[in-house]
């Protein structure tokens, strides 16, 4: 007997009609090409992973980073919607066993005469039952067993899409966060703009006054100061906008956040370690789920086969029946029935073999997204990299030009005080090293930004061993 369980159990446990996984394949990456040989060599390798924003060294956008888990609404539907994945796939798991069902009633009722084998007699009487049922699907073919394990790869997809959306929400608000102390940095220049072209203008209308400066000298200062004043309140629109979309990151109503304004910001990003390109598709929770998701339109390919064989079941029930609730339970009232029953496929006009198609063509799908969810983080990545070679080039171009800028600026007041020059030629140089000391702002800022985004490229702090503890 026993060796007639255990071999039963063999059977249930082998047979299955979902193809054998294999991991698509994807393009064969030796190394980014957009590394180079002015990278780092790899100065951040012991860097952690986990909070990556801490390699910036602002203590503030650590304290916002570290609030942004539990406050943030859309990452907490993503939690919700992979709770819900992870019912799903225990309700898959369920069907593997039996199901046991408990039942009482008590009724009392009246029988037509004219019912069958009532013999023209009708009556009242009561009915007392109480009854245990048991139906169990006997998995022969491996029908139930592909649906939990397709509905426990989508669980884990959810896993790692809630990974996926925790990294992209951390690198929004660390480039909204950049963003706005680059915007406070520029605040502080165009005020200071506007102080000394305060006192240009005045300085003009004295001379002016004078009879030293013509009335253009005037108007020109007075337009410079004007469209400085102008820009100043743009950047401030700007920075408004900034604070009141990290409030929203963090969960809560723009009205009631606020960050201080100040200039200090990191000036320079730091070194990430890219590793290697086969590296990146396990780091990267995005890759991850797609994967997953393959894995799960295998598996329904086995269910969708299954489809063509009987289903099998064992039924049973007993129970205590009668008329009187003084008998109810003694031993004549007893009754019970046991049985398997066999459920057979027959005629469906083509139902079961369109289930095989749509679940063939589902895993092509899904081969096909995971493929190109592969392309495109190598895209994001090489983006990244060529981002941060060439913005340090912008940077170290921006800077020169500010200089520059300044040297022209002081000589034009030179040659404007000895009277050699007019007033458009300082305006239009005083201009000229605003926009440059502005320019060296913003490259800033985009180092820093396409810093952030190499982190999430690269797949951020996640890793396979974090999503392995969510499985169930």
């Amino acid at each position: 007997m026993r060796k007639a369980i255990a071999l039963f159990t063999t059977l249930l446990s082998a047979c299955s009609f979902a193809p054998k996984y294999q991991h698509p394949s994807t393009p064969n990456v030796a190394a980014f090409k957009e590394v180079g040989d002015w990278m780092p060599a790899a100065p951040a390798d012991s860097q952690p992973r986990g909070a990556w924003w801490e390699a910036f060294n602002d203590t503030q956008l650590n304290q916002l980073e570290l609030t942004i888990g539990d406050a943030n609404q859309d990452l907490r539907g993503a939690v919700a919607r992979y709770e819900q994945a992870r019912a799903l796939a225990g309700s898959a798991r369920s069907n593997l066993f039996p199901i046991i069902d408990v039942n009482a009633s008590a009724s009392r009722a009246r029988n037509s005469a004219d019912a069958p084998n009532a013999a023209g007699r009708s009556g009242v009487g009561n009915n007392y039952v109480a009854s245990g049922d048991l139906n169990w699907e006997i998995d022969l073919f491996g029908r139930l067993r592909d649906t939990a394990r397709a509905a426990n790869e989508r669980a884990r997809a959810g896993a790692a899409d809630v990974a996926s959306l925790d990294l992209l929400l951390r690198a929004e608000l660390a480039t909204d966060y950049f963003s706005l102390r680059g915007a406070d940095a520029t605040t502080e220049l165009l005020e200071n703009a506007v102080k000394v072209y305060d006192r240009a203008l005045e300085l003009t209308k004295n001379r002016y006054e004078g009879g030293i400066a013509a009335a253009t000298d005037v108007d020109q200062a007075e337009t410079q100061r004007q469209v400085t004043r102008a820009q100043l309140a743009s950047v401030r629109l700007q920075r408004a906008q900034l604070e009141h979309a990290i409030a929203v990151l963090l969960g809560q109503p723009p009205s009631t956040f606020s960050l201080a304004s100040t200039t200090t910001f990191a000036s320079e990003p730091p070194a990430f370690d890219v590793g290697l390109p086969s590296a990146l598709l396990q780091r990267r929770p995005d890759v991850a789920s797609a994967e997953r998701q393959v894995a799960a339109a295998n598996d329904e390919i086995g269910v969708a086969r299954a489809a063509w064989f009987p289903i099998f079941s064992i039924g049973a029930s007993g129970g205590y029946q009668a008329t009187h609730s003084q008998t109810w339970f003694d031993a004549p009232s007893q009754f019970w029935s046991v049985g398997p029953a066999m459920a057979v496929p027959f005629l469906d006009a083509g139902g079961r073999i369109s289930l095989n198609r749509r679940a063939r063509a589902a895993y092509e799908e899904s081969v096909a997204n995971y493929r190109q969810t592969a392309l495109l983080a190598y895209q994001e990545v090489e983006d990244s990299i060529a981002a941060l070679h060439y913005l340090s080039d912008a940077l170290a171009a921006d800077q020169a030009a500010a200089a520059s800028a300044e040297r022209s600026v002081y000589h034009a007041n030179q040659r404007y005080a000895a009277g050699v020059a007019d007033y458009i030629e300082v305006t239009s140089t005083q201009t000229t090293a605003l926009q440059a000391q502005r320019a060296v702002l913003d490259s800033r800022v985009q180092r820093l930004n396409a810093s952030v985004t190499l982190v999430r490229a690269l797949g951020g702090g996640w890793t396979p061993d974090q999503l392995e503890k969510a499985l169930l």
